[in-house]
Order: structure tokens, then C-alpha cells, then sequence
């Protein structure tokens, strides 16, 4: 595996490969890699003849005080980690690099940004969108591959890559949860250990909520009432958000009918965390 900084470099490489007519699959990351990263990775090595994956903390979908500054990082670790699950080419630029001071372009979006992670964190989506495509421009991938764990960031780059004509199959793989059902985050390193025990009302609520659907409930506000409860019987939950929205348009639903996205982002001390379920009703 080889380690890149500049985006010159990698295009060279990169190219070189597409000339012999190999494939490549892209898994963009911001690092301190787990499980669910490795998925990613792991797939790609499958499905292609070259595997690029990016380790960057962007700073551009970082809004003012949250954690950019503080986000794990760990680069020999992620190195490891990567070539482990197969990647050939690891990009790990610095800011300057993927925004030098002149840089005044970004890519938006109206709409699917505005609602759930985007009405919480203003600009965030922004930010999202502009380095997805920077980093698209550079690899050029045949395919690239996200977590359903960030499931508004999937429909978002889905989109994104269907209204401005990029020839990039966008492939979702399912959440990775630990073996009590927390879904695997970055983030999840900040919590304590009594946080981390409360953090599991998380995935709980939303477990319930399925079974509920199962046994016949299809009253959203009913489902959405009853994940609040749960949730808020955890004196470290506050929670952001909790909603029932149609799995395409992202737009609240009164009946769970037809594909469905349960999603929650839920403070567990200062930590924030998102969780969700898809389900096709």
C-alpha cells in the first residue's frame, strides 16, 4: 500500500492504473478507522482491480464549536488498518492541500440538506458535498462506497452524483454495530464508560421501534413518541432529533408505509451520536 499527501501525485498513480484498464473503488474516510470503515474497504477490495481510500478531517463540515479540533485521530493506526483490508492507494492530504487560501467554490444543495444532520448543523452538508466531490475529481472512481449509518450523507452524494452526471456507482453498506448493537462511530471513543453503557438506548429504541412495525403499529407519531420515552429514561440522553421520514425524499410521514428511515441523533454527555433503520414496509 502506498501512502499519498498531494493530489498530483495521486492522480498520477491513479491514472496509471486506469490506462492498464483496471477498475477503482473509493472509500472516502476521516479516519480513526473501525470496523464499519473496514467493510467499506474490505468490499471495494472485492468488486474492483484497485482500491484508493482518503483519510481527512474536513474542516469545512465542521460548524463553529464543534469538534474538528478534536476529532480522534490516529494515522499509523488507520495506516495499519488500511492495508489490512486490502487498499492499494491511502490519500492523506492536509487542509492546505484539498483547500489552498484561494479556495471560494463549494457544492450545495437545496432541499434533502435542510432537514434531520442539516437543519442541527447548518452548513454542514456544505461541507460534505464540497470534499465528496474534491475527492471525486481526483480519484475518478468506477465505484464508491458509504455506510447507511450516515444515511442523509448517502441520499445526499446518491443525488449529487445523479444531477451533475458523475459516472460513479455509489454503493451503501449496512450500519456495523458492536455486539450490544452500537453502531460504530468515531465519535464513540469520547464517551465514558457509564456513557457508553447509556449510549445503548440508542440502538434499544430504535430495535423496538422495529418490532413494533412488525407486529402491525403504523402510526408515526405513535413510533416516534415511544423512542422518546425510551430514550429519555437515560439521565446522559438529551435528545436532538427523532424522525420518521420517507427513505427517498427525507419528508415526514404520518403513516409508516412503503421505504421508511427512523433516525435519531441523541447526546450522550457532550457526545453526539446518530443511529437509524431502514425499512421497506
Amino acid at each position: 500500500m502506498e501512502v499519498i499527501k498531494t493530489k498530483n501525485e495521486l492522480r498520477k498513480l491513479l491514472e496509471r492504473e486506469r490506462q492498464k484498464g483496471k477498475s477503482l473503488g473509493f472509500v472516502p474516510t476521516m479516519g480513526f478507522l473501525h470496523k464499519g470503515h473496514l467493510s467499506l474497504m474490505e468490499r471495494a477490495r472485492r468488486e474492483n482491480d484497485v482500491v484508493a481510500a482518503s483519510i481527512f478531517v474536513n474542516p469545512t463540515q465542521f460548524g463553529p464549536g464543534e469538534d474538528y479540533g478534536t476529532y480522534p485521530r490516529d494515522l499509523p493506526r488507520d495506516i495499519r488498518l488500511a492495508r489490512s483490508a486490502g487498499v492499494d492507494y491511502l490519500f492523506v492530504p492536509e487542509a492546505d492541500e484539498m483547500y489552498p487560501d484561494n479556495s471560494i467554490t463549494f457544492v450545495d444543495m437545496e432541499g434533502l440538506t435542510d432537514v434531520l444532520c442539516g437543519a442541527s448543523r447548518p452548513g454542514h452538508f456544505r461541507g460534505v458535498m464540497t470534499v465528496v466531490t474534491k475527492l471525486f475529481n481526483i480519484v475518478k472512481p468506477d465505484r464508491a462506497y458509504f455506510g447507511q449509518k450516515d444515511a442523509q450523507q448517502v441520499l445526499i452524494i446518491k443525488k449529487m452524483v445523479k444531477d451533475l452526471d458523475m459516472d460513479i456507482d455509489i454503493v451503501e453498506m449496512p450500519i456495523v454495530r458492536e455486539e450490544d448493537g452500537l453502531a460504530m462511530s468515531s465519535r464513540n471513543s469520547y464517551l465514558t464508560a457509564s456513557e457508553r453503557k447509556s449510549a445503548l438506548v440508542i440502538s434499544r429504541s430504535l430495535s423496538d421501534a422495529r418490532d413494533s412495525i412488525k407486529e402491525g403499529e403504523n402510526r408515526a407519531g405513535f413510533i416516534k413518541e415511544a423512542i422518546r420515552r425510551e430514550i429519555s429514561t437515560e439521565q446522559n440522553a438529551s435528545i436532538d432529533y427523532i424522525e420518521i421520514v420517507d427513505a427517498e425524499t427525507l419528508k415526514p410521514i404520518e403513516r409508516i408505509k412503503g421505504g421508511v428511515l427512523i433516525a435519531v441523533a441523541v447526546r450522550i454527555g457532550k457526545t453526539r451520536l446518530i443511529d437509524n433503520i431502514k425499512l421497506e414496509v
